[in-house]
């Protein structure tokens, strides 16, 4: 399983969200401390995206454990942003390891990573692959479960879906094709945060003008939240929102 986080509020430093904290992604990325479904680490590749202003996100990705990057430390120490997301991958065995299988996956002012696994993958949701256009299947960004994710998510985003939406139909259809999948799906615009919590778990901490998602707490901070399964969330800057979401 792997790890992610959603940062969005005053400017900090992406050191401040990966390796400052005692269980930030680094840790995570060694020693996670909640892993479940499979996995012992998350090894096999990582991400972060961070919005450098009013334009599109920047992405840095590697397939390569976090932890053994020897540019990112110094990158991220002079690199501050208002709106991050980050992941760290646990390879679903037979999925392959490449950078382009690494969350985040992006378009346009869209971010997007998944932590889970979808059940019987790949023929469980051969039919949902089958509504997508052929150009989105021949250019997908890996063979993995994350990517046919991420595909299902923005082509309801293209089809002008809210991302409250979009995110909620995607968890509803690959659990009633995949009873049994771990959707953990994290989505933003750089302005709004849409999370799912299905399978896995999800923590909130809220400061007077800044809110940060992540799989684990990052560190030992009693404002920390856990988010109950079977929650569909919506976050800015200034406030968190759930409502449950409807999965088989």
């Amino acid at each position: 399983m792997c790890r992610h986080l959603a940062y969005l509020g005053p400017p900090v430093s992406l050191r401040s969200l990966l390796y400052d904290p005692p269980y930030g992604l680094l840790r995570q990325s060694w020693a996670p401390r909640d892993m479940r479904g499979g996995g012992t680490i998350n090894a096999d590749g990582f991400g972060v995206g961070w919005y450098p202003g009013a334009g599109d996100p920047v992405r840095y990705r590697r397939a390569q454990p976090l932890w053994s990057d020897t540019t990112l430390p110094e990158l991220a120490a002079v690199t501050v942003a208002g709106a991050v997301l980050a992941a760290v991958r646990s390879a679903t065995v037979g999925m392959p390891v490449q950078e382009a299988a690494a969350a985040p996956f992006a378009e346009g002012r869209w971010l997007f990573s998944h932590n889970g696994v979808i059940r019987g993958w790949p023929d469980t949701v051969v039919p949902l692959a089958a509504e997508l256009p052929v150009r989105d299947l021949l250019t997908l960004d890996a063979p993995t479960d994350a990517a046919l994710l991420w595909a299902l998510v923005r082509h309801r985003l293209r089809a002008g879906h809210d991302p409250t939406r979009a995110v909620a139909d995607t968890v509803a259809a690959v659990t009633a094709a995949a009873p049994g999948s771990r959707v953990n799906m994290l989505l933003t615009d750089g302005t709004t945060a849409v999370a799912s919590v299905a399978g896995h778990a999800l923590s909130v901490r809220r400061g007077a003008e800044s809110v940060l998602l992540a799989s684990e707490p990052l560190d030992d901070d009693p404002d920390w939240q856990a988010l109950p399964d079977g929650q569909l969330v919506v976050a800015t800057a200034t406030g968190v929102h759930t409502r449950d979401l409807v999965v088989a």
